[in-house]
């Protein structure tokens, strides 16, 4: 009966997890308290994810990796990028990857992202390069260096962690960067000299940001007549926006330009309004009485461009990020204009390009919102937790005196775990209080830092792993494993396993990949007399290699909208990749750690 509720639960866990009707972080704890109900755990049990090593060590990397991107030491490399990368797409991705790939090996690769995409991007600019060209390898080569050493993903940790408790002892620092080193070699290799020509080249960005939203037909002027009643009112009081679900972005009176805030700037005859709004709320103001649309007023890409960013005032793009307060809300709930002084403009979400009723648009992890405001506004996002602004950034924003201190407790970190000092988890939760006590972190940012849908996802999904091996289910699988596929050798239930992770990793996360097979791979090893380590580093270089799609992993969601990226663009570079990945790391394992 165990096994047949701890089935259910997992069913219905991968449902939830593929139907996405709730965030991962909420289908976990969902899982851990339905564990609890049912009395497949004890209490004690199903709490005891929040306490796992694991858990606490990936938090620890979170805030490290926080404290070196805040003093702004990986900026540095921009001018690397710059010297090194030339214009030929080849020699740009090897120096992504050279430079990228063993950051990406320390520190947790969804903040290299999040540092390198808005360098890469004005890379891009300078160069005349699509980002098209060069996102897809970024996102790619970031996975690929994560799998060096065993703090470069969450994933990695968490499978250390289940490692421990099967008993066959945590991974060390480096236990597999032999094997991560080759398997990132090959991966660059493909990604420099075979990817170039599957990428698409999507046309360069432009110049003027505003076109390549194509808003145009979006953003107009309107004159308040004398006779309007709107005269000596506030925007607040007079409702024209709640009215005709417009934003305005601006107000012209007599050559002056007036930026945000305007709610309580008193209208008067003459004034110029510069409003944005969809196509048929623009139509109505047209039979509004006192109200004229300046429609034969044509704007040239730079003189918009201009009027949109003029004196004071300027539009830049922001990434909300996958931590994001803002996620499942929409702008008008949270009050975006007032919470940030800013306007929407547009919201790019993958191939969608959403330009009306924005208002009611719920966001989500990977949208690119254009937006438009005050140039002290975009100041303040760029030290927003929720939203990634994409751009060129004041390096006033880091605190670059506190550089050295950062990267010096870094490799402190990694020295003191690799040496044997101490172990892993201790040594970085020693590096969080001194990232504090020297001031490269503030202690608010410190909360700020880490991926509390991680945290929770690992803590629901930990309980989960026990109940398996509590209830049997666990050996159950890898018995039904062994009979329908007992025939076959080591090599091949090596790469069936390597498969079956990889596929489901593609439409789960791969932390609950790893939760679910990692176990039952073991089992299917003692069963056969062959290397559990084997196995279990298959299913752990196996749950990191998402390349299919841009759902499957977070970094792949990050440059999917800045990339102007299709669905199966990742598919077609992502596939191959994963195939090769799929004929060399099983037979690697076997030459390195024997079978």
């Amino acid at each position: 009966m165990s096994i047949f509720l701890t089935l259910t639960v997992v069913i219905l866990a991968l449902i939830c997890f593929i139907g996405e009707w709730f965030p991962v972080d909420i289908t976990a704890i969902a899982v851990m308290v339905l564990l609890m109900v049912l009395g497949l755990v004890t209490p004690e049990e199903g709490i005891s994810g929040f306490g796992n090593s694991a858990t606490i060590t990936v938090m620890a990397m979170f805030i490290l990796s926080a404290g070196i991107a805040r003093t702004g030491a990986i900026e540095v490399v921009n001018e690397l990028l710059l010297r090194w990368g030339g214009k030929n797409t080849t020699r740009q991705i090897f120096a992504i990857g050279i430079i990228t790939g063993p950051i990406s090996a320390l520190i947790n690769n969804t903040a290299v992202v999040a540092v390198f995409l808005p360098v890469v991007e004005d890379w891009c600019k300078k160069q005349g390069v699509s980002p098209s060209k060069l996102l897809i390898p970024l996102s790619y080569l970031t996975i690929l260096g994560g799998m060096i050493t065993t703090i470069g993903t969450s994933t990695n940790v968490l499978a250390s962690g289940l490692s421990e408790k099967l008993g066959y002892g945590a991974f060390s620092l480096f236990e597999f960067t032999k094997l991560g080193l080759m398997v990132f070699t090959v991966g660059l290799a493909y990604l420099t000299l075979v990817a170039p020509r599957l990428l698409p080249d999507r046309k360069i960005k432009s110049n003027t940001i505003t076109t390549d939203y194509d808003l145009k037909d979006y953003v107009s002027e309107i004159i308040v007549a004398p006779a309007s009643n709107l005269v000596g009112q506030t925007l607040r009081k007079s409702q024209l926006q709640r009215k005709f679900d417009l934003d305005v972005l601006e107000i012209i009176r007599n050559d002056n330009h007036f930026p945000q805030p305007l709610a309580d700037k008193l209208l008067q005859v003459g004034d110029i309004l510069m409003v944005r709004g969809g196509k048929e709320c623009l139509l109505k103001v047209k039979d509004e009485k006192g109200i004229e649309l300046l429609s034969d007023v044509q704007f040239s890409d730079k003189s918009w461009e201009r009027d949109l960013s003029s004196g004071e005032e300027s539009i830049a793009e922001v990434l909300i990020l996958s931590n994001s307060n803002l996620i499942g809300s929409n702008l008008k709930d949270i009050r975006f204009r007032q919470r940030y002084n800013t306007t929407v403009l547009a919201i790019r979400r993958g191939e969608e390009l959403v330009r009306e009723r924005l208002g009611k648009v719920k966001l989500r992890f990977g949208d690119v919102l254009l937006l438009q405001g005050p140039k002290e506004s975009f100041l303040g996002l760029q030290t927003s937790r929720d939203l990634l602004f994409i751009g060129d950034r004041d390096l006033e924003t880091f605190r670059r005196d506190k550089a050295g201190i950062a990267v010096a407790i870094g490799l402190g970190v990694v020295l003191a775990a690799a040496l044997g000092i101490m172990p892993i988890l201790v040594s970085a939760l020693l590096g969080v209080v001194l990232m504090v006590v020297t001031g490269c972190l503030k202690p608010g940012e410190v909360y700020q830092a880490v991926r509390w849908d991680i945290i929770f996802l690992l803590a629901g999904l930990i309980p989960l792993g026990i109940a398996m091996d509590k209830s049997g289910t666990t050996v159950w699988l890898a018995q039904n494993l062994v009979a329908i596929g007992g025939n076959l050798s080591g090599y091949w239930l090596l790469t069936l396993f390597y498969i079956v992770t990889s596929l489901i990793t593609e439409v789960l996360s791969n932390n609950a990949s790893v939760v679910l097979l990692l176990p039952v791979a073991v089992e299917v090893a003692k069963s056969l007399s062959l290397n559990p380590m084997a196995f279990i580093l298959v299913v752990t270089f196996a749950a990191s290699s998402s390349f299919m799609t841009p759902i499957g992993y977070q970094t792949n969601t990050m440059i999917y909208s800045p990339g102007g990226y299709k669905f199966l663009d990742f598919t077609r570079v992502g596939a191959p990749l994963s195939l090769i990945m799929t004929l060399i790391v099983p037979p690697l394992v076997i030459v390195l750690y024997g079978l």
